[in-house]
């Protein structure tokens, strides 16, 4: 015996289709504004690295300032030190011959803290070169990563436009098809609950996992298309999904979880 299947109904798959390139075109608008942003990154990526390496380079630069200074300084107490051992040989008196040792000690003692200052420097500028180094190797990755980037970056920008031009037209050619006033409603849901239409199954709205009323789901698998008491959205019945038919002797398993129906509404 044959069954007759119906189809669904032209204009309920026009608004499957349609619905279907506005979904896409929401997505390929979202990813394009999400494009940029990796742009932003990368070069942010890029800047750090710069910011990085110009300051151990200048801390270096200050190394270098400061090393010249402590050697003038050097140089300074040490001529110190000789021209007083000179004079200490024509002091006259125990008095002046304190105080001539006392800046010789005083001037030996400012060499050595400033040349553990200038050694200190010294250590500090092996650092700082150990440190630019890997910072410079880091800002030539982050260049080549940022122009990686802006290359995949304009690439996917140029397939999305493409992309976008064919649903657009795709869009404006379905959408001449469909009746003005269906047009609105299914326009007015989808800028509410961001699709307009939604298929029943297993007596229930895949859009809101709400349960349909019997009477309902019955019109639903006679082709009509109805609203979903729940969330509003255009329902219908795909005759694609039905399940295959049992052979003779078998019962179909039951769901043991039975759809959940919308709560009454209060009435004030």
């Amino acid at each position: 015996m044959l069954f007759f299947i119906p189809t669904v109904l032209p204009v309920i798959e026009k608004l499957v289709k349609l619905q279907t390139v506005e979904v896409e075109r929401a997505q390929l608008a979202q990813a394009a504004r999400a494009l940029p942003a990796e742009t932003a990154q990368a070069q942010a990526t890029l800047e750090k690295a710069q910011r990085e390496s110009a300051s151990l380079s200048d801390a270096m630069t200050r190394e270098e300032t400061l090393r010249t200074r402590l050697e003038r300084e050097i140089k300074t107490h040490r001529d110190k030190a000789t021209r007083y051992r000179t004079q200490l040989d024509t002091v006259t008196t125990p008095a002046q011959a304190t105080a001539m040792e006392k800046e010789i000690a005083f001037a030996v003692a400012e060499v050595e803290r400033l040349e553990n200052e200038e050694f200190e420097s010294l250590e500090r500028t092996d650092q700082h070169e150990t440190a630019l180094a890997a910072a410079r190797a880091q800002v030539e990755v982050a260049g080549n990563a940022l122009d990686k980037t802006r290359e995949r970056v304009g690439e996917r920008q140029k397939e999305n436009a493409a992309r976008q031009a064919e649903l657009n037209e795709e869009r404006e050619s379905l959408r001449t098809e469909i009746d003005a006033d269906m047009l609105a409603r299914f326009d007015r849901i989808a800028a509410h609950r961001g699709t307009a239409i939604t298929k029943a199954q297993n007596q229930q709205c895949t859009g809101c996992r709400i349960g349909v009323r019997p009477q309902v789901w019955n019109q639903l698998r006679d082709g009509e298309l109805l609203a979903c008491d729940s969330c509003g959205r255009m329902l219908y019945w795909d005759p694609s999904m039905t399940p295959a038919e049992q052979p003779a002797g078998k019962q179909a398993p039951v769901n043991p979880d039975p759809p959940a129906m919308a709560k009454p509404r209060r009435l004030s």
